[in-house]
């Protein structure tokens, strides 16, 4: 790869032929044409103008391809993020106000910053501090939190105060709704496919001004602006607002980015190469910032409608191109045939694919395998939904008992007495009722590396067994699972070497791994010794205690 293709991924795209373009450009319109509905959905969601849905899908997603090492990913606006947004601005604007949009870009256009500064110097590693369970819980309190939210639109009310006080209550508006999510749901099992968003939007506007739907009281899209977005640089909100929009920018940064992982390593899996995270980092980055100068909400990577370009085929960008010009199109003619869309069928739009994400079986899985991590994204789940709007905190509270329970573990490293189990392997002594190696001999195994976190209980386990054990002539590391050591595990060390000494007591290492070898020679405590005994392998060291003398 050379250094023009590194700084512009699309350079690597294949040179297009008739064939090629013609598959590109039939998944290019199959996401295209699920993409204006879903705009639309995800704006109303995120309390932007419903125009801006589709603003979010047109200049973005082409930055987006241009520069991301994963070309197939849709990129655009998303349940997630956009609920990101709208729970991030709810206690600073009016949803759907010119602050509302102005501070909206302004998330678009920090956390779009950031993500390039990240990526720019190789920072992807931070992804690992969000472990499965703690994002698995976020994501499914999250999509609770969506599912609520279109209740009213998808049964006719204009809004949760309205259900509670039963009034205001549209039938047409709940038919609308309930028969625009059986469509979808019977389409998606039958020709998972075909357009089948765009069809019901349009087979529901034609219904609705047949009907007279917005004269009786039904609530509609309503006139859209047709055109280009224009290049807009958001006023300067003042330090106060500012400072309240970097905890909200760094979780729509980390969630949307993780959003984005789990579409390319899909993608990449397929194709059978290594995920380039930072470079992904780059083009979300600079899509975010597309569609913050262009007066929408932060983008992310959208796994359904990244499913469903791998579904019809796309192999390069290319389909993400000719999916940009089926939104331009639409935005220069096609803006007046959605009017009549009723409000409900765009809460079933935002409903069907967020009914996937909850999997409560998850958690019964999770138990499973580790109660101290269910316990975890069982807390992530609960604080999220108890901080709404500030969803933040679910998530930063789910890292921080992540990382909680992550140095607990390293504080605590395993550390066991091993024996002769009879297929000829050492294992714990204790738990398999083995008898010891030698008498008066102690051999234990760490499996950790010997740094600052776990130095402390290396040293302890070992004065603890001389402690019980007075009459010990002989201890034996086994060394082979320690792959690192720092400046506080060869004190250690060094330290255990003397008391050892101190006592005749004879050392015996087993298997040490060259790096760790070097280090403790460079510190001066591997030196020659007659109680000092190094075997490369297990083996020699059984062989060793088995000779006489």
């Amino acid at each position: 790869m050379t250094r023009w293709q590194r700084l512009f991924p699309f350079l690597q795209w294949p040179r297009p032929d008739a064939a090629l373009l013609r598959g590109e450009a039939l998944a290019g319109l199959t996401v295209g044409l699920m993409v204006i509905p879903q705009g639309v959905a995800y704006a109303a969601l995120a309390g932007m103008p419903l125009i801006t849905g589709i603003y979010a899908a047109l200049l973005p997603a082409l930055i987006a391809v241009l520069f991301s090492a994963s070309p197939r990913l849709a990129v655009g606006p998303t349940a997630l993020t956009c609920l990101l947004v709208s729970a991030s601005l709810t206690p600073l604007a009016t949803p759907g106000s010119a602050e509302w949009v102005q501070l909206a870009m302004w998330l678009a256009l920090l956390s779009g910053a950031l993500q390039v500064l990240l990526g720019a110097v190789r920072f992807g590693w931070l992804l690992n501090l969000v472990n499965s369970p703690v994002l698995m819980a976020f994501t499914q309190a999250a999509a609770v939190l969506i599912l609520a939210s279109q209740v009213p639109a998808l049964t006719g009310f204009r809004s949760w105060h309205a259900i509670a006080e039963g009034a205001g209550w549209h039938a047409p508006g709940l038919g609308f709704g309930l028969a625009a999510l059986a469509a979808l749901v019977a389409a998606r099992r039958l020709r998972p496919g075909l357009p089948s968003v765009l069809a019901v939007v349009l087979i529901s506007a034609g219904i609705s001004h047949a009907i007279g739907f917005e004269a009786g009281g039904g609530a509609v899209i309503g006139a859209l602006p047709q055109g280009l977005p224009a290049l807009y640089l958001p006023a300067w909100p003042g330090w106060d607002r500012f400072s309240a929009l970097l905890l909200p920018t760094l979780m729509i940064t980390l969630v949307s980015f993780l959003e984005t992982a789990s579409s390319a390593k899909v993608d990449n899996g397929r194709r059978g190469v290594r995920w380039d995270q930072d470079q992904d980092l780059i083009g979300q980055g600079l899509a975010k910032l597309a569609s913050g100068l262009t007066g929408a909400m932060p983008t992310s990577s959208s796994f359904s409608r990244s499913a469903l370009n791998l579904y019809a085929g796309a192999r390069t960008g290319w389909a993400t191109v000719f999916s940009v010009a089926v939104v331009l199109i639409a935005l220069l003619v096609a803006m007046p045939l959605l009017y009549h869309v009723p409000l409900a069928v765009l809460a079933a739009i935002v409903v069907l694919p967020i009914w996937g994400l909850l999997q409560p079986r998850s958690f019964t899985r999770l138990w499973r395998l580790s109660r101290v991590e269910a316990v975890i994204a069982a807390s992530t789940f609960v604080i999220t939904l108890l901080a709404a709007p500030r969803l933040y905190w679910g998530v930063l509270a789910g890292v921080v008992m992540a990382l909680s329970h992550f140095l607990y573990l390293r504080l605590h490293p395993r550390i066991i007495e091993v024996g002769l189990h009879p297929d000829g392997s050492l294992r714990d002594r204790h738990l398999w009722e083995l008898p010891p190696l030698s008498p008066k001999l102690y051999a234990l195994r760490m499996d950790a590396a010997l740094d600052f976190a776990t130095a402390s209980g290396f040293e302890r386990a070992i004065a603890e067994h001389l402690q019980a054990h007075p009459d010990t002539e002989g201890v034996m590391l086994i060394a082979h699972p320690i792959n690192w050591i720092d400046a506080t595990g060869a004190e250690a060390f060094g330290r255990v070497r003397e008391q050892l000494d101190d006592r005749r007591i004879h050392l015996h290492l087993v298997g040490i791994k060259l790096p760790v070898e070097s280090v403790l020679r460079q510190a001066g405590h591997l030196g020659e010794s007659e109680r000092l005994h190094v075997y490369r392998t297990e083996g020699d060291a059984l062989q060793a205690l088995a000779e006489p003398g």
